[in-house]
């Protein structure tokens, strides 16, 4: 029973996030919208269908400042 619940409540998590996310064009916003939501990594590949270290990677170039020109 407890494994039915969460497995609904992932697909919840799953689709919510996903009609968030929907109006926003780049990946790198989506990603940085559902981190500051509080998702990991691993569930915010597995939910924009990228890979982990897409996300890693994303997530720290947005912490290093922008070089100046």
């Amino acid at each position: 029973m407890n494994e039915e619940i969460l497995e609904r409540l992932d697909i919840l998590i799953k689709l919510q996030a996903a009609a968030l996310t929907a109006p926003m064009e780049s990946s790198k916003d989506k990603i940085l919208f559902l981190s500051n939501a509080g998702l990991g990594p691993t569930l915010i590949a597995n939910i924009l269908g990228t890979s982990t270290n897409t996300v890693n990677v994303t997530l720290s170039k947005s912490r290093k400042p922008a070089k100046a020109k």
